[in-house]
């Protein structure tokens, strides 16, 4: 992982845990121990499943920028298939409370995006290769 995929993933996920220790705290008040367990598995879902795609995509953009591409997109589809399985699974379940899960996931997953999107703003690449050899220039 480079240093610049690294700085992203901690710019995402302080403040996206900080959020979500912010919606644990909400949901007790508000739905006592099932809501703050509910909110505890909603961060804790969102932040295992984008850090889990920024490491895939670090890994792809080592390999090609078409497999980054790929990896992306990937991993984006891997995402809504398990949130879907999730729900399916534990849609009824009385364990937690259903509505702190979701808008914990909801809540956190706009701040991961929104502090991702901030990281990459911020992070300074490269456009070109400056390493690049051109064809026809000779061997210096």
């Amino acid at each position: 992982m480079q240093a610049n995929d690294v700085r992203v993933l901690k710019s995402a996920a302080i403040p996206t845990a900080l959020v979500g220790l912010v919606t644990v705290v909400v949901a007790f008040l508000t739905a006592a121990g099932k809501g703050a367990l509910g909110a505890a598995i909603g961060t804790l879902l969102v932040g295992v499943f984008f850090s889990i795609s920024v490491v895939a995509v670090s890994y792809a953009a080592r390999v090609s920028p078409q497999m980054m591409a790929i990896a992306a997109m990937l991993s984006y589809l891997v995402k809504v298939v398990a949130i879907m399985i999730v729900l399916s699974v534990f849609g009824d379940t009385t364990a937690w409370n259903s509505k702190a899960f979701a808008w914990s996931v909801v809540v956190c997953t706009l701040v991961w995006t929104a502090f991702e999107v901030r990281a990459f703003i911020k992070t300074k690449m490269l456009y070109v290769d400056p390493e690049a050899k051109v064809p026809g220039k000779g061997d210096s």
